[in-house]
């Protein structure tokens, strides 16, 4: 029984290829759909770029800190 059923499990493991759909074929979208999520995508990175120039300036304000409490330290003692 349970080399019947490993033999079952691995002939459906290789027949599930043939099985697959061709995407090619599935994928019938104008070109309007393309520009959508072109749009989309520019609006995502348009709403980045300010995310990440505000980061960037943060960690330069953060390093440009600790160096001057490093410089403080270093003059005190």
């Amino acid at each position: 029984m349970k080399t019947l059923l490993g033999t079952g499990m691995a002939i459906l493991m290789l027949a599930s290829p043939a099985l697959a759909v061709d995407t090619t074929t599935t994928y019938s979208s104008g070109i309007l759909v393309g520009v959508f999520l072109a749009f989309c995508a520019l609006v995502v990175v348009v709403q980045l770029l300010p995310t990440i120039m505000l980061l960037v300036g943060f960690i330069k304000g953060l390093v440009k800190g600790t160096n001057k409490q490093a410089q403080r330290q270093s003059s005190k003692g």
